[in-house]
């Protein structure tokens, strides 16, 4: 596709209210040809919607168990027969074997929902190679991109978007008129020269989700690396003591808050970014860069991973007690205390530290779950955007605000003591402050009124330079009319 055709809106292309010309469900009848599991889940669903359906098989007495009893199963000659719009839910090895059809297919609407097993595994889509064979029928590529679960638990519980193309306008508008009737919502992707890349979209896997896996991969070796070597290699080189222990649960749960913390800083620092460009150049016309661009793109993306990395050091966290070596230090403390006669190890700071930790902790980690389910497509759908932007936007700062208040409980005075420097390296809490208080910092000086009401101006059209028409009276009182900046 063009990347003006990328840039067309896809949902809403049709709507059904109001529009007499659609065709009730319940008059229509609906082939399908095949008995896989893709065309038993297309007759459930479209017997459920109402639909007459008749499906052809090339041995119906022994497939008409698999099908819904209000689904006629018959040969596939007969079938075609009676319905003009037929689903082809066959592979494309086995377009072949419906030759013989090709009589009684004329005139007819082939809707097309194959795909390949690899990405651009054949010089041409699989809609157009069947449009080769019957070039006496229409054909139109659709609902390929739709799971047969999703067909048959309902539209509620998978993607509602199907992505349909085809040369003729009229056999596109019907094939979206049974969609919508089905739950779905269609999606003109122009003509057949798209299906090509619709038959591609289910075999990406992750396209979105590359970058911030690789992100926050890079950013654990980068804090695993970090953390073996203070709490692995420096001991064993200072004090010749064998550490390896603490690598399967201890430095890796010492890793995975920086990770989380510094990823859900990276959710917001674009918008400080976007914010600073708008207020450089005075405008909110002016394209961002292409970097930032997908930065801002990839933010749920990045805000989940911080979620998953968050989850899991809670749980790791919560394991740490029952590790071996740490029972072994619970006796070697209190013997240590019995051999030293200490009756009272109570340290009131320590204790409060350790509370008030936990307890941020446990509300970050709430916060960060609010934001990982409204993120749904589900969720998000039911909320409207003054309420989807406050759980996103509010919210969110302020997850990274207590995450922040989190950090600094747990690093306390260590960051003064120079016996938590090892190497010379600072704690790794210390690093992972970086980010996040720079973006706090950018809300705070953003919130300000002469900053907040200039930004609040850009995004609603203002632009600076831009020269605007005024018309005052003159001494004799007639008008006069001049120009002046819109930034005076």
């Amino acid at each position: 596709m063009s990347r003006g055709d990328m840039a067309k809106p896809l949902l809403g292309h049709w709507s059904m209210e109001g529009d007499p010309s659609i065709t009730p469900a319940a008059s229509r009848t609906i082939g399908v040809l095949g008995s896989g599991d893709f065309a038993r889940s297309l007759a459930i669903r479209l017997v459920c919607s109402g639909f007459k359906v008749v499906v052809g098989s090339r041995n119906p007495k022994r497939k008409a168990g698999l099908f819904p009893s209000a689904a006629e199963v018959t040969f596939q000659a007969e079938a075609v027969k009676k319905t003009d719009v037929i689903f082809v839910a066959v592979f494309r090895e086995h377009y072949s074997t419906l030759c013989d059809l090709a009589d009684v297919l004329v005139g007819k609407i082939l809707v097309d929902v194959s795909n390949n097993t690899e990405i651009n595994h054949h010089k041409e889509s699989n809609a157009e190679y069947l449009a080769s064979l019957f070039p006496a029928c229409t054909v139109v590529k659709g609902f390929n991109v739709v799971s047969a679960w999703t067909l048959q638990s309902g539209a509620r519980d998978g993607n509602k978007q199907v992505l349909i193309c085809s040369n003729n306008q009229e056999a596109k508008r019907t094939v979206a008129e049974i969609a919508q009737v089905m739950g779905f919502t269609p999606v003109d992707m122009g003509c057949m020269s798209s299906a090509r890349e619709i038959e591609n979209i289910p075999l990406h896997l992750l396209p979105g989700w590359k970058i911030p896996i690789f992100l926050a991969l890079g950013l654990f070796l980068c804090f695993f690396t970090y953390n073996l070597i203070r709490q692995v290699i420096h001991p064993y080189i200072r004090e010749q003591k064998n550490k390896l222990y603490k690598i399967p649960i201890e430095v890796v749960n010492t890793t995975l808050p920086c990770v989380a913390y510094v990823m859900l800083s990276l959710v917001y620092l674009p918008g400080v970014l976007a914010a600073c460009l708008q207020l450089y150049y005075g405008t909110k016309y002016r394209r961002f860069p292409d970097w930032l661009d997908q930065w801002l793109q990839h933010r749920k993306q990045i805000g989940l991973l911080s979620f998953f990395c968050a989850a899991l050091h809670a749980t790791y966290s919560l394991c740490l007690p029952m590790r071996r070596s740490h029972r072994y230090q619970l006796i070697e403390t209190a013997v240590k205390q019995a051999v030293e006669k200490k009756m009272n190890i109570w340290v009131e700071e320590e204790v409060w530290r350790m509370e008030i930790y936990i307890s941020v902790g446990i509300i970050a980690l709430g916060l960060l779950s609010l934001l990982a389910i409204t993120s749904l497509p589900s969720i998000a759908n039911s909320l409207n955007w003054r309420e989807f932007s406050f759980i996103q936007s509010t919210l969110g700062f302020i997850a990274l605000v207590i995450s922040t208040l989190h950090t600094l409980t747990y690093g306390w005075s260590r960051a003064f003591d120079e016996n938590q420097y090892k190497f010379y390296l600072p704690p790794t809490y210390t690093l992972t402050l970086l980010v996040p208080c720079t973006v706090i910092l950018a809300k705070v000086i953003f919130s300000l009124p002469c900053i907040q009401q200039r930004l609040l101006r850009i995004r609603r059209g203002w632009e600076k330079g831009r020269y605007v028409k005024f018309v005052l009276p003159s001494a004799t009182g007639e008008y006069s009319s001049g120009e002046t900046s819109s930034n005076v």
